[in-house]
């Protein structure tokens, strides 16, 4: 049986990634080939100390494991806002451990406001 507080929660990736497009959050940060995290179309490379992770949502496919993913509102330093995509599981967009590592030393600072 469904749970009731649930029938109007977003469950997909890209419902969540249109409530936040709503709220002005549309720019992805994304890890390049030589390991810098960098907003697309920016110049600013980021550490890890530089920004904080405001919501965490997990998505997981129905019927194939390949579409799970995980997006990570965040914040940087400078109260600019953004999202950073990943598939987990077996498979990564990103090879190697640099991406979990620096994933891993963002703060994490779970608010509210970005309850859906």
């Amino acid at each position: 049986m469904e749970n009731a507080d649930n029938i109007d929660r977003m469950v997909t990736l890209s419902q969540v990634m249109e409530k936040l497009r709503q709220r002005g959050i549309d720019k992805e940060l994304r890890m390049n080939d030589q390991g810098e995290m960098r907003f697309e179309d920016s110049e600013k490379k980021y550490e890890s100390s530089e920004l904080v992770i405001l919501k965490t949502y997990r998505f997981e496919g129905d019927s194939n494991p390949d579409d799970n993913a995980v997006l990570y509102v965040v914040k940087d330093n400078m109260g600019n806002h953004g999202m950073i995509i990943d598939s987990y599981g077996a498979d990564s967009n990103y090879p190697g451990e640099e991406f979990d590592n620096f994933l891993r030393s963002i703060p994490v600072e779970e608010i509210d406001d970005y309850n859906f």
